[in-house]
């Protein structure tokens, strides 16, 4: 038994008050006949942090029989309530806290989170882009060297790391590179990320070596260029095989964009990256 392979599931970007539920009953469905060893959820819960979408969110998690960790992404801290954002951020996550940046110990794999969503960010405004604090880096490399000599690491962050955006030096994740040098210096086998819609799996070379970067696509009705998804990921021995499975069973090749964009709104920039299945939204859905 200690040799089988290990099956998570890793999903993303819900944001229920806007969730595609045909979608969450096909992963449901998924979990019931496959029994998957864990789910990572990296962030983004609900579309506005409001108590109806955290009460819909929590009670569908809680109604999964198996392992989860949950990272918190730019959605799910409140913006209307500047007194809980900056005092009690998480407290919208009460029925659930502590599945909340949990780390998962299975079979010779930990799953260990990293936080990449801040209250403020003082360099800039609106607060969506990611930032790994001093403080996230040091608890999540602490949690990586507690682990029995061995363990293959799985980071789980709401954000993808990359730092700057190649074709004209944007920010997007503060600290970005520093922490994939860090991560990759620790021998992490990948970091699993959401926040973009679409999925990917792609390699960054680091001044440490390489590290390998997962995204997860949406559940939700808020699609970029690929259908809702999900990432399957299998571990056995060293090997991590990733498919991006999706209700209408188009090719996880076909899902996977080459690179990391900006943000989660729709590529409209000939710079951004499309999948090849390339199914691009005229509009985003309206947000009741």
């Amino acid at each position: 038994m200690n040799d089988r392979p290990l099956k998570l599931f890793h999903l993303s970007d819900i944001h229920f008050g806007l969730e595609d539920r045909s979608a969450l009953a096909w992963v449901e469905r998924c979990i019931e006949r496959e029994k998957p060893d864990a789910l990572a959820i990296t962030g983004d819960l609900t579309m506005r942090a409001r108590h109806r979408e955290f009460d819909a969110a929590c009670a569908w998690i809680q109604g999964l029989d198996l392992p989860v960790t949950v990272e918190v992404g730019n959605h799910d801290i409140p913006y209307a309530n500047l007194y809980q954002r900056f005092f009690d951020p998480y407290r919208r996550f009460n029925r659930i806290e502590h599945l909340v940046e949990a780390e998962l110990g299975l079979p010779r794999l930990a799953v260990i989170p990293l936080k990449t969503t801040t209250r403020a960010q003082w360099q800039r405004f609106p607060w969506s882009n990611g930032w790994v604090t001093k403080k996230a880096l040091e608890e999540t490399l602490a949690a990586i060297d507690a682990q029995p000599e061995g363990t293959r690491i799985l980071i789980a962050a709401h954000h993808p790391l990359t730092e700057r955006r190649e074709h004209d030096n944007k920010l997007l994740t503060i600290n970005g590179t520093r922490t994939m040098e860090a991560l990759a210096g620790r021998k992490v086998a990948a970091i699993l990320s959401g926040h973009i819609h679409d999925p990917f799996d792609l390699v960054a070379e680091t001044k440490a070596g390489p590290l390998r970067m997962i995204g997860a696509g949406t559940l939700s009705q808020r699609i970029r260029s690929t259908p809702p998804s999900f990432n399957e990921i299998v571990i056995e021995g060293e090997d991590i095989r990733v498919t991006a499975r999706n209700l209408e069973d188009v090719a996880s090749r076909d899902m996977m964009i080459c690179d990391v964009p900006e943000n989660a709104l729709p590529p409209r920039d000939p710079e951004e990256p499309v999948a090849p299945v390339g199914r691009v939204p005229e509009v985003d859905p309206p947000v009741s």
